[in-house]
């Protein structure tokens, strides 16, 4: 009984959410075409896709810097993206963090490490994007909005950082997020090492990657990366990491090459 009504009072919760943050039929198809990997041809997955973009818009708070203008389009297009990922496992995989920062352009920040000997080296990084635990997430406008212009290249930093978001989620940024109980950690790390081992061996040999070689920085970049393609390109990344997409199938719940149109190459 208590049970049942939990359920309805959350069905009741989330209608509430979806009025407050209705998207319009003219925004969404536009989004849609402008971003062609979030289209699913299983009618249910689609409208399960648009009903998360409104409750993700209703749960987070999203903050423009460096005078950029946030429109409502910008707000749709990051959240329709961000929700991707979750579409089978649900929103409360974000419930750790509430804050989007979306800045205009690449955002320049300063970085130190430490070396071996104890000293300190300062620099400078370009970031498109950044996840940090309880948040909040940045964003570069301009690198969500070049997102599915070229089918070619399997580039997103919206799914990026929030792939991070879920890495994050056991409290370590190792390329493991919390798994279902049929993914055992052992096949995971097993899968994952193996496919990022080759893949590092290629990049420091100098050879042209189809994944982006910003990959190889570590297996939290590289389940980052990886992530991207599977949900972008994911005929190329079946082809080229099989092992890994069948992965990321299960831990996603998701077949996207099999539930998108494969887009003719140009």
């Amino acid at each position: 009984m208590l049970t049942r009504w939990l359920e309805s009072w959350r069905a009741r919760r989330e209608t509430a959410a979806i009025a407050r943050r209705p998207i319009p039929d003219d925004l969404w198809k536009r989004t849609l075409v402008r971003y062609p990997f979030l289209q699913r041809r299983d009618a249910a997955a689609a409208d399960r896709l648009r009903r998360l973009t409104s409750l993700f818009l209703d749960r987070k708070e999203f903050s423009a810097a460096d005078g950029l203008q946030l429109t409502d389009a910008m707000a749709v297009a990051i959240a329709a993206q961000a929700v991707l990922p979750v579409l089978e496992l649900g929103l409360a995989r974000y419930d750790g963090f509430v804050g989007i920062v979306v800045h205009p352009d690449l955002v320049v920040t300063r970085r130190s490490v430490v070396d071996e000997h104890g000293l300190v080296h300062e620099y400078e990084e370009e970031l498109a994007g950044e996840a940090m635990a309880g948040g909040p997430v940045m964003l570069s406008w301009r690198d969500v909005r070049s997102a599915g212009r070229d089918t070619d290249v399997a580039y997103n930093v919206v799914i990026h950082e929030f792939a991070h978001v879920l890495d994050l989620a056991n409290g370590a940024s190792d390329g493991m997020p919390e798994l279902p109980a049929d993914i055992p950690a052992s096949e995971w790390r097993a899968t994952l090492d193996g496919e990022y081992a080759r893949f590092t061996a290629r990049v420091e040999a100098g050879d042209e990657t189809w994944l982006d070689p910003y990959g190889a920085q570590g297996e939290d970049e590289f389940f980052a990366v990886a992530s991207e393609a599977f949900f972008v390109d994911p005929w190329t990344m079946r082809s080229e990491h099989g092992p890994l997409y069948t992965l990321f199938a299960r831990y996603y719940r998701q077949d996207p090459a099999g539930e998108r149109p494969q887009p003719r190459r140009r």
